[in-house]
């Protein structure tokens, strides 16, 4: 490919709108160009990157007996319906009406059209086990969009989707896919992805695992123990705070705390840290806007997919109106309206943090207007409460496997996750076989995704510069990047027309720069493009009968080939750096 005839321009500023070096230098690259609020289209570097990906991912799939098929990307809704995912996935999940007055959505997964696709099919138990596959378009609605492609609307995933007779054979391809998508991760070039247990969401089922590439660039926050390994993402986390409650028995006493609403005003009119606290956090059910409320300890925060998952429904944060019965800024667990949320005349959900078991000695509202209470005691004041995990794991708290203290909490991109689905979506559409005594059973199902366009922005965040990506040769847009300095000079070019003539002879893949511009544009858009292997040519370089080979993930070592040597050497460089991508 000549340079000259690339479609797509570079640029030397980066837009104001990027927040991560991936998205910037894909837009300056020219590797794609924005449509609309989390849809891009995708010029030829990039549609280059992304089909090795593929071609990556097809040979691991094909390797586990996997089956690639293509499902449509409108769906009827019917088969949400089916599923019950229609009512209780919300606006991500894209919604049409058809000109002929059918309610059609945009696949944004297809747990339902997998089911669909082999229901009649797998009838037998004779049939089991297998795993469907495909690589297709999709598109979630995405309320904030971000970071280029690692937060978009519509996307390129691979779904994979395996079924089975036993727990146990599930169990095993479960692991057999973990492992090929480590295999994935390495030969894509980041070998240091991390798999870590996962909290299930919309999806469903029993166990799940996200793969996380580890980055100061990642929106999902991953706790991690330096002892015992454990890895879970923050809304799987469990959290045990380290920290002895306070065991000072008071009375609870009214205090006057007038305009003093927020924790860290209570905490500086009281002289206490935020731990001594005892707060309120509200929400409302999204289904009849009913009250949530969640006490827990002052120093923590509230893990809304842990208590999404304990209501089984959506929540938003809470707006507190005059009629609600809750005093915003002074709520407490002793004197509302009803403590019990199992009670027909309850007026409110009321839940309880276990970091606040068996504290005594804190503060918290009165659910009177500028009035708190100081020495709550829960044992003694709130005696028949259930204490549920519902707050988000903290740095240095205790670990949940080994019980350590000293957990870290590390930002991170998930580029790619499995689950345990079960029988959610067997049972719910009616998928049945029958075993070898005649009985008719459910199959089991195990989900398996990747973002091929996040995969490829997580590559860039991991390994580039300040200049640029540096593509790891497996998945590089091209093998060899030519720069033909001085293309006006006869000889030069015609050195520079040769060997691009001769590597590709030889099937490799060479972006060639044969255009008349100086030096420092082309060096500068060769960073920008990231190709692992440099060769220049120059008319010094022509003089000395030599070639320039440099390497684009270290700039400061180069060295000059004899002409005749340079095939070889190329060749011996390409080997080298395939092997650096291999699987351990």
């Amino acid at each position: 490919m000549k340079l000259s005839a690339l479609t797509g321009e570079r640029f030397r500023e980066t837009p104001s709108d990027c927040v991560i070096e991936s998205h910037a230098f894909m837009l300056r690259g020219g590797y794609m160009k924005y449509v609309a609020n989390g849809i891009y289209s995708v010029l030829p570097p990039l549609k280059r990157i992304t089909d090795k990906i593929e071609r990556i991912i097809r040979e691991e799939m094909d390797a586990l007996g996997g089956q690639e098929v293509l499902f449509p990307v409108a769906l009827p809704a019917s088969l949400w319906e089916e599923s019950g995912r229609l009512q209780t996935v919300g606006r991500e999940l894209l919604r049409f009406t058809d000109r002929g007055g059918a309610d059609m959505v945009l696949g944004m997964t297809h747990e339902e059209a997998a089911v669909h696709l082999v229901r009649e099919y797998a009838s037998s138990h004779s049939r089991y086990p297998f795993m469907i596959y495909q690589i297709q378009t999709k598109f979630r609605d995405e309320a904030r969009p971000r970071a280029g492609l690692i937060r978009v609307r519509e996307f390129i995933m691979k779904d994979a989707y395996s079924f089975h007779t036993s727990q146990e054979d599930l169990d095993a391809f479960y692991q057999r896919c973990l492992q090929a998508y480590e295999r994935i991760f390495a030969r894509a070039g980041i070998p240091q992805v991390v798999s870590v247990a996962s909290d299930s969401g919309m999806m469903g089922g029993s166990l799940s695992h996200e793969f996380m590439l580890l980055t100061s660039a990642g929106e999902d926050s991953i706790v991690l123990c330096p002892h015992c390994g454990y890895r879970a993402n923050m809304e799987a986390a469990e959290c045990i705070v380290s920290d002895t409650p306070n065991q000072t028995m008071q009375e609870l006493a009214p205090i006057h705390t007038p305009d003093i609403c927020t924790i860290q005003d209570l905490c500086s009119h009281l002289d206490i840290p935020p731990k001594n606290l005892c707060k309120a956090v509200v929400y409302q059910r999204n289904r009849d806007d009913s009250y949530v409320i969640v006490f827990l300890r002052g120093d923590l925060e509230i893990n809304e997919t842990k208590l999404t998952n304990l209501l089984g429904e959506g929540i938003h944060p809470a707006l507190i109106t005059e009629d609600s019965g809750l005093e915003a800024g002074f709520i407490g667990p002793c004197g509302l309206s009803c403590e019990n949320p199992s009670s027909p005349n309850a007026k409110h959900t009321v839940l309880y943090d276990r970091s606040l078991q068996g504290s005594c000695g804190l503060a918290c509202g009165a659910n009177r207007k500028d009035f708190h209470f100081t020495g709550l005691c829960m044992e003694r004041d709130c005696p028949d409460v259930c204490y549920h995990d519902l707050a988000k794991a903290v740095l240095g708290g205790t670990c949940p496997a080994c019980r350590k203290i000293g957990i870290k909490v590390s930002r991170g991109i998930e580029v790619g996750n499995i689950f345990q689905l079960g029988a959610k979506y067997t049972h719910a559409m009616h998928m049945q076989y029958m075993d070898e005594n005649g009985a008719l059973r459910e199959p089991l199902m195990g989900c398996y995704g990747i973002g091929i366009g996040r995969l490829a922005a997580s590559v860039c965040e991991a390994s580039h510069d300040e200049f640029g990506p540096i593509w790891p040769i497996s998945i590089a847009p091209w093998q060899v990047h030519l720069c033909c300095l001085r293309s006006d000079n006869e000889h030069v070019h015609s050195q520079a027309d040769s060997l691009y003539n001769m590597l590709q002879e030889q099937g490799l893949e060479v972006l060639y720069d044969d255009r008349a511009v100086s030096a420092g544009v082309m060096f500068s858009d060769a960073d920008l493009l990231g190709v692992p292997i440099r060769l220049t040519v120059s008319p010094r370089n022509y003089k000395e009968g030599c070639v320039e080979l440099s390497l684009r993930q270290d700039k400061s070592i180069s060295a000059k080939i004899p002409m005749d040597e340079v095939l070889l050497r190329v060749m011996e460089t390409i080997s080298r750096l395939k092997e650096e991508c291999r699987p351990a």
